[in-house]
């Protein structure tokens, strides 16, 4: 068997790939103005902001109650889970993806709740430096800067 914490990052990366697929542009990791980490933070072609909660078990859902957080910074919010995973435990306001290493199947779209122009204003601002970051220390890897993300 893999390292379990190999498993959120595999399941990271369908759910990416699965966006990618639906036309939006995705970051992991992101951190949130309120303190928070978004595991997915996606910008659709329309501007569509969405943010993907992994949960790679029961347990780690259950010791979860941040997640009603996300909703200020997001248009959709949704939760990725594995196959296994019993779905009537994601709340229903929710989307839920189911997600593999290699991909990953949209079972029910989020409730939108359209963000306001000046918090959508922050988290592209937010999206676009952060995504700008990651591809500067790939050209420059040496670079010390911490608002690169």
């Amino acid at each position: 068997m893999s390292d379990p914490r190999e498993f959120p990052r595999e399941l990271c990366r369908g759910v990416c790939r699965a966006l990618a697929h639906r036309g939006f542009a995705t970051l992991s990791e992101v951190s949130l103005a309120n303190g928070r980490r978004a595991d997915v933070l996606a910008l659709g072609r329309d501007g569509e902001l969405v943010i993907v909660e992994i949960k790679s078990s029961v347990a780690d859902f259950k010791n979860d109650r941040k997640w009603p957080e996300y909703r200020a910074f997001c248009d959709r919010l949704y939760f990725a889970v594995p196959g296994a995973f019993p779905q009537e435990l994601i709340p229903e306001e929710c989307g839920l993806i189911v997600a593999d290493g290699f991909g990953a199947a949209v079972l029910r779209e989020g409730f939108a709740a359209p963000l306001a122009a000046a918090r959508r204003r922050a988290v592209l601002l937010r999206f676009a430096a952060l995504a700008a970051g990651r591809l500067r220390r790939l050209v420059d890897p040496d670079i010390d800067d911490p608002e690169l993300g």
